[in-house]
Order: C-alpha cells, then sequence, then structure tokens
C-alpha cells in the first residue's frame, strides 16, 4: 500500500522573504558601528584621520556635524570628538600589528556649507560635495573627488586620481602619478601640477584668473571655446605642442626658458586670463571645445 504525506504549502509571499533573510545574511556587514551628532558654531573645522577606507562628505542647512562610521575589525576603533568648534574624527590602532583588510574604516559625514575640513586619508577614496568653506586632503592612493566646491582647494596625493567639478576659488593640486581633471569650474586661480600623471582642463578662464598646469611626462589637455579671453604661454623639452587657438602675437612675450626646445606665447581675443601650460616630454594639446 502505498502512503502519502501531506505537503505543506508556502505562500509566494513567504519564499520572497525567506530569500530576502537569505540575502541579508549572504552580505557582508559591518560589526562596529557609531553615529553622533555635534552643535556647532560658525564655519567650524572638521579633521579626519583614516588610514583606509571609504569617506564621504556632504553639506547641510544645519549648525550640527553628523559622523557616521563603520568597521568590521576589533583591531581598530573610531572616535569622533568635539574641541570647541572643532570636530575630530579619526581611525585608532588598538593592536601593534594590522592586516591592510583590518584597517578599513568607513566614514559618511554631513557638515554646515561653511565648514573647513582637513582630510587625511591614505587609501580607500575621498568624495566631497558642496562645502565652501576651504578644504586640505591628502592621500597616498585615494582617488580624490570633488564636486560643487569653493573656498581654498589644497589636494595632494601620491598616486591618487583627483577630479574637481563644478568648483570655484582657488585649487591646489600635486600628485606624483595621479590623473587630475579638472571640469566645469569656475576657478580664479589653478596650480596643477602631476609628475607622471596626465591633467584635463576643461574649465572657464576667469578675467584676470592665472592657471598654471604642469607635468613631467604625462600629457596636457587644455579645452577652450573661441570666445575665450586669455594669455597662453607653453613650453616642452621633448614632447610636442598642438594648438588650435588662433593666437596674437603680443610684444610681452617672455624669453623662452632654456629648458624648452618648444614653445608658443600669444593672446586669444584680449588676453585677460594667463595660461601657462608646460611639460618635460609630455604632449601638450590645446583643443577647441566641439
Amino acid at each position: 500500500m502505498k502512503c502519502t504525506f501531506p505537503v505543506p504549502s508556502i505562500s509566494v509571499r513567504a519564499l520572497h522573504f525567506v530569500s530576502i533573510a537569505l540575502l541579508l545574511a549572504a552580505a557582508p556587514s559591518f560589526a562596529n558601528h557609531l553615529e553622533k551628532h555635534f552643535p556647532v558654531q560658525a564655519h567650524p573645522v572638521v579633521v579626519i584621520h583614516n588610514p583606509s577606507g571609504r569617506l564621504t562628505i556632504q553639506s547641510w542647512s544645519k549648525a550640527e556635524v553628523q559622523v557616521v562610521a563603520d568597521h568590521a575589525s576589533d583591531e581598530i576603533a573610531v572616535d569622533a570628538m568635539q574641541k570647541g568648534n572643532m570636530i575630530d574624527v579619526r581611525t585608532r590602532l588598538l593592536a601593534q600589528s594590522v592586516s591592510p583588510d583590518q584597517l578599513r574604516a568607513d566614514y559618511a559625514l554631513i557638515v554646515p556649507e561653511d565648514a573647513e575640513l582637513q582630510i587625511h586619508n591614505d587609501s580607500g577614496a575621498v568624495q566631497v560635495v558642496r562645502v565652501v568653506g576651504d578644504t586640505a586632503v591628502e592621500t597616498a592612493t585615494a582617488p580624490v573627488v570633488m564636486e560643487d566646491m569653493g573656498g581654498h582647494l589644497s589636494v595632494k596625493t601620491i598616486g591618487g586620481a583627483v577630479e574637481c567639478t563644478r568648483c570655484s576659488g582657488r585649487l591646489e593640486v600635486f600628485s606624483f602619478t595621479g590623473n587630475l581633471r579638472l571640469l566645469q569650474s569656475h576657478n580664479s586661480s589653478v596650480r596643477a601640477f602631476t609628475a607622471n600623471g596626465s591633467i584635463f582642463f576643461d574649465s572657464d578662464f576667469l578675467p584676470n584668473g592665472l592657471y598654471m598646469l604642469r607635468t613631467f611626462s604625462g600629457s596636457i589637455a587644455v579645452l577652450f571655446s573661441p570666445g575665450d579671453s586669455f594669455t597662453l604661454q607653453t613650453g616642452s623639452l621633448r614632447g610636442a605642442i598642438n594648438n588650435e587657438a588662433r593666437l596674437t602675437p603680443s610684444v610681452r612675450a617672455p624669453a623662452r626658458s632654456s629648458r624648452f626646445a618648444s614653445g608658443m606665447f600669444g593672446s586669444n581675443t584680449q588676453g585677460s586670463a594667463r595660461v601657462e601650460v608646460t611639460s618635460f616630454d609630455g604632449t601638450i594639446n590645446i583643443r577647441k571645445r566641439e
């Protein structure tokens, strides 16, 4: 005699919840979580020290700094403390020997728009959006992305790429091997140098602005519109120079440096802004915007 047993029915909705639970169980999670809120006055200073991890900073209209930190390792700790109008955020080692994976801590901060930022984040990634106070960033390999920024911007990396979109104020960027991209920005002063990386400049030339772009072996591309007003000086020892600007020779042309085998000097329209583009053996391209 054949016996049959009733099979319990499972609804589609129940299966859906079971699937979600299994996915959440399989997904990586951080064992340590920190969230703090600090009331601040105008122009607070926020200092971040993190050896590894992702750091994101954005702004809001509140007079408050919010710090959220997550990390998986028990070999490190994250601290956030207030000293007057300064917020100090840092990753602290709890053991003498910590692996690179154990060093990782991810931070998400929300700060007032007028905050001053001092960021030290060696590896991982740094992203800062809509902060108009002065910002200083130092990284080793972490790429840096900034959007809608103001104030004095200073970025120094060893190998991290730097991208600045819709930035204003003064900008200083220095890197050994990182690529630099300056897009849709309105800086009154730009000083950008990378030894072995490339520079891509597609931004405005403001009246009386100063734009100095330099590489050792990396290429430099500068985009312009025919109506832009700038005085251009280029120089290269070994690299080619390709120019699409119709420059008017200037009687005030400086003597060519003995370091450069080739170069040019002249004005586009009135020549209000000053643009200096130099490279040791990288290619220089001065191109019209399409």
